[in-house]
């Protein structure tokens, strides 16, 4: 039952009035979640600082911790950010879609400085959600999205999934159904030497065939993007990796049965990357559910290639010690 203190969250549909009806909303400093083709975003106008630290508030999130700024299309991208040849080659292969680039921040973009976490740099994609682009061009400006859940918490992939943890904290969610790619965008950084800052949507091995040479970000390496806090995406019951399924716990399995029993539930039974990457969240949420107050999770190792580099960097930080 929905708390009597809180105000109430407005559902959406994802069409003409539902739009206008969210793009009212955000144009006057609140908040709306949303569905992109990675998960769902809970945007705030990027350029409103109380509209950012609504964000902030909401999700309980640390404000060191820089947030993604969503845009149309390139040109409205060049407002924000400075591009090199490196990134207009990626943006070109690979936008609209789950990439986010880190790039030099411009001067006088009025972002707010919440967003950068007061970096020099700035986060920034173009969403391929036909959705999340209405949306963008129904406000007429950037959003500020990170993922539309409290910060540590399991990301959303539906938008029942937004409204279990912020219903009552945002002012509405368009309903745009289950998101697709099912991971956050992959980050790579460009402000300097290319480094993938975090595993996503788009796979590592795209990108080097495209600009060559990526470094992987190290442990201990300042905070320079988002998503790269060591515990995130985390369920309340312990997860356990790598891991062949123990009496008692809830098993997310991947691939074909095995001979050690099979699996409560299962990322994806052919073994499909891209499946598994898109029931990640959900699954997780689920074993969580089935888990219980006592209840302990155990995953299947993935393969740690394409997708699957993006779905083991979840699960790590799904797993590590809490805070």
């Amino acid at each position: 039952m929905p708390d009597p203190a809180l105000p109430l969250t407005e559902s959406l549909s994802p069409d003409a009035p539902g739009l206008a009806r969210a793009a009212a909303i955000l144009a006057k400093g609140g908040l709306v979640a949303f569905p992109t083709e990675t998960v769902y975003g809970l945007g705030g106008d990027a350029k409103n600082s109380l509209a950012v630290a609504g964000i902030y508030e909401a999700k309980g999130r640390p404000r060191f911790n820089p947030l993604i700024v969503h845009v149309a299309d390139l040109a409205m991208a060049e407002r924000f950010a400075l591009f090199d040849d490196r990134a207009r080659a990626v943006a070109a292969a690979f936008w609209p879609g789950p990439l986010t680039l880190v790039l030099p921040l411009l001067p006088d973009t009025g972002l707010s400085p919440l967003v950068t976490a007061e970096l020099d740099t700035v986060a920034i994609r173009i969403p391929a959600h036909p959705v999340a682009q209405a949306l963008i061009r129904a406000f007429g400006g950037p959003l500020a999205a990170p993922s539309a859940n409290p910060s540590g918490k399991v990301s959303p992939t539906r938008a029942e999934h937004v409204a279990q943890g912020l219903s009552g904290r945002i002012a509405a969610i368009v309903d745009g159904g289950a998101c697709a790619v099912g991971v956050e965008s992959t980050i790579l950084g460009l402000a300097g030497p290319a480094t993938l800052l975090r595993p996503g949507g788009v796979a590592l091995e795209a990108l080097e065939a495209l600009i060559g040479p990526v470094a992987l970000r190290q442990t201990g390496d300042k905070l320079s993007a988002p998503g790269q806090l060591a515990s995130h995406y985390a369920p309340a019951a312990p997860l356990r990796l790598n891991a062949q399924p123990a009496a008692g716990e809830v098993h997310i399995g991947f691939g074909p049965d095995t001979a050690a029993g099979p699996a409560t539930l299962n990322l994806s039974p052919a073994g499909d990357l891209a499946e598994a990457a898109a029931n990640l969240f959900h699954m997780l949420r689920e074993a969580d559910r089935l888990a219980g107050p006592q209840g302990r999770i155990s995953a299947a190792p993935i393969p740690n290639e394409g997708l699957g580099r993006a779905i083991n960097d979840r699960l790590a930080r799904a797993a590590a010690p809490r805070p």
